[in-house]
């Protein structure tokens, strides 16, 4: 008998990443800046993303997009602290988002407007990082209480973000977290990254990453 391998990761990775492309040119006709936010759960993204959006809308028209396998708890969140529009995408049971996913949910969202669109992806360190979103700028965060040895043992999300947060540096002196070293092994994985660290519950740090991130926004 005649056996026929089949790559099906591979063909669904380029189908993704060809909806990714058209997706981020898309956006970008409409003058909309996409921002993918990445990291495992309970890294702080939520209440980063609290503190970053009160300090960018008088600039921007936001809209937010919270992905999770389920439970509204983070869209309702954004809105009610921030009082951007924001939507709950549930991926039932789906550990990442696709770009088609995306793409069906900014249609759902009507963007009409915005300029600036955030996506809180599934809190992961694995999946998410696989699947172009379609996004312009992919950032991540990751906590002092995870351990600074992540990037060794998580590769790809490090490898694929522009920028990287170091979050809840406010409990430094509590847990066994070298900085300078993570620092060496996130640019181990990626010389070109972008390190900032910061405490949203502190409010330490934000103006630097603020300004990073709009310097993508205005290139």
């Amino acid at each position: 008998m005649n056996y026929r391998t089949v790559t099906v990761k591979e063909n669904i990775l380029i189908e993704n990443n060809e909806k990714a492309a058209q997706l981020r040119k898309n956006l970008q006709e409409k003058g909309i800046f996409f921002i993918n936010v990445m990291a495992s759960p309970g890294s702080g993204k939520t209440t980063l993303l609290v503190e970053l959006i009160n300090r960018l809308k008088d600039k921007y028209n936001i809209g937010v997009m919270e992905a999770d396998i389920d439970g509204d708890v983070d869209a309702e969140r954004i809105e009610k602290l921030t009082g951007v529009r924001s939507i709950q995408i549930h991926t039932s049971g789906a550990c990442h988002l696709t770009a088609q996913m995306v793409e069906d949910a900014v249609k759902e969202f009507n963007i009409d407007g915005l300029n600036l669109l955030i996506l809180e992806n599934v809190g992961n360190l694995v999946c998410p990082a696989e699947f172009d979103t379609g996004s312009h700028l992919n950032m991540m965060l990751l906590s002092v209480p995870e351990g600074h040895d992540k990037p060794l043992k998580y590769p790809l999300m490090f490898q694929i973000s522009q920028i990287t947060v170091i979050t809840k540096i406010d409990t430094l002196p509590i847990f066994h977290f070298d900085t300078n070293l993570c620092k060496e092994y996130i640019h181990r994985r990626n010389p070109n990254a972008e390190i900032y660290e910061v405490s949203a519950l502190k409010k330490q740090g934000l103006d630097e990453l603020i300004n990073a991130i709009e310097k993508r926004i205005n290139l």
